[in-house]
């Protein structure tokens, strides 16, 4: 479970981008959360495996503090992050390598780590792309090969920061299509969006407006309004 407490950010001297967040993520659950350019949908999402610290407030994953600078490698492998822009994940010269990068760093035994990144990668479909490099893919497949990366170090949460918005809409329905599939395994998903029509498989939706939650309900409702 994941659950902000009175969250609360800004950086230094600046205005607060968020202001009292209080919400609660079960395990399993399909969020979907929304607002206009600068509503801190992103903001929030970065606070979500610690990548940002609350100014005000706390964010408690599984019961651990991201405050707390000795917990945040079990954060970051619990809630995986997949960003809008692929290019800025990749470490490694070939697909292979750069879904073995976050596994090897978390120290998995060799057996498991090598397991690992053969079932990630034929989860989204990208076993037969392992040997190349991430320049020479689409970008549909960057950010399959960007999904696997993050699936390889077996979390139970993965946030979706705006990650179909700069593709195609064919290219963006196979990402969304693997996002289902990946919640139907179980898989907590976090999906942030700007348009609607991405998000129409979420079971619930969390709306923000000038950094504050407005809207925390089922999708049905909202989509109504």
């Amino acid at each position: 479970m994941i659950e902000t407490k009175n969250l609360s950010f800004r950086y230094s001297g600046d205005d607060y981008i968020l202001r009292n967040i209080n919400i609660k993520i079960t395990t399993g659950e399909y969020v979907a959360i929304v607002g206009e350019n600068g509503s801190g949908k992103s903001t929030l999402a970065r606070h979500l495996n610690g990548l940002l610290i609350p100014t005000e407030g706390s964010v408690n994953v599984f019961g651990m503090n991201t405050a707390d600078k000795s917990c945040l490698q079990q954060i970051r492998q619990t809630v995986g992050m997949v960003f809008q822009d692929p290019m800025t994940q990749f470490v490694g010269a070939t697909v292979w390598e750069d879904v073995a990068f976050g596994p090897s760093n978390l120290c998995f035994p060799r057996k498991e780590m090598l397991e690992a990144i053969e079932s990630s990668l034929a989860s989204v479909g990208m076993d037969m792309f392992k040997k190349r490099s991430p320049s020479q893919l689409s970008g549909g497949q960057m950010q399959l090969a960007a999904i696997a990366g993050v699936l390889a170090m077996k979390p139970k949460c993965l946030v979706f920061d705006e990650s179909v918005s700069m593709l195609d809409s064919d290219t963006k329905e196979k990402i969304i299509s693997v996002i289902r599939k990946l919640h139907s395994e179980g898989k907590t998903i976090i999906q942030i969006a700007h348009n609607l029509d991405e998000i129409n498989h979420a079971e619930r939706v969390i709306a923000l407006k000038n950094g504050e939650v407005f809207y925390d309900g089922k999708m049905e409702p909202f989509l109504g309004d």
